[in-house]
This record gives C-alpha cells, sequence and structure tokens, in this order.
C-alpha cells in the first residue's frame, strides 16, 4: 500500500484511531530511515487505555505503531490493530 507523501507537520498532532473507531492516542512524531526517507513508526503521545492494551512496542516514553499498520491518513489517522502487533 502506498500513502500519498506528506510533510510531516500534516501528519503530528492528529488523532490516531483504529479502523473500529478506537482512540489510540496522538501522533507525537515519526521515526524514519535517514538514508531513504522512508517513514518507519508513529510515535503516539497522550496513549489512550486501550492502547496500553495492544501490547504495542514503546520507545521513550511514546508507543510505536508501525508503517505497515498505516490505513489512511486524512482528519484521523487510521490504523489495523491487526497489523500493530
Amino acid at each position: 500500500m502506498t500513502l500519498e507523501k506528506r510533510p510531516s507537520r500534516e501528519i503530528i498532532g492528529k488523532l490516531i484511531v483504529t479502523k473500529e473507531g478506537k482512540r489510540v492516542g496522538v501522533v507525537r512524531d515519526i521515526s524514519f530511515e535517514t538514508r531513504s526517507g522512508e517513514l518507519i513508526h508513529l510515535v503516539v503521545a497522550q496513549p489512550t487505555p486501550y492502547a496500553g492494551s495492544l501490547n504495542i512496542e514503546s520507545k521513550d516514553g511514546g508507543l510505536l505503531i508501525p508503517y505497515s499498520a498505516i490505513l489512511a491518513i486524512g482528519d484521523f489517522v487510521v490504523v489495523s490493530e491487526e497489523d500493530m502487533r
């Protein structure tokens, strides 16, 4: 799946929800491969209690959602729970 390229400032601060509509948190930052510019993870700020129950990898106080779990980016960032594990 290829998503449209967007500047990071358009993604940071967006609410992250699952495709079922459950809130996960807010995009705090992104991590990417410096050589290729490939997006690796979204870093989640303000994780909800539901997000804490998903056993998602964490680093420096933020949960990490892999790029492969992103389904769409619009008013929200929509992710697939199955692809976050």
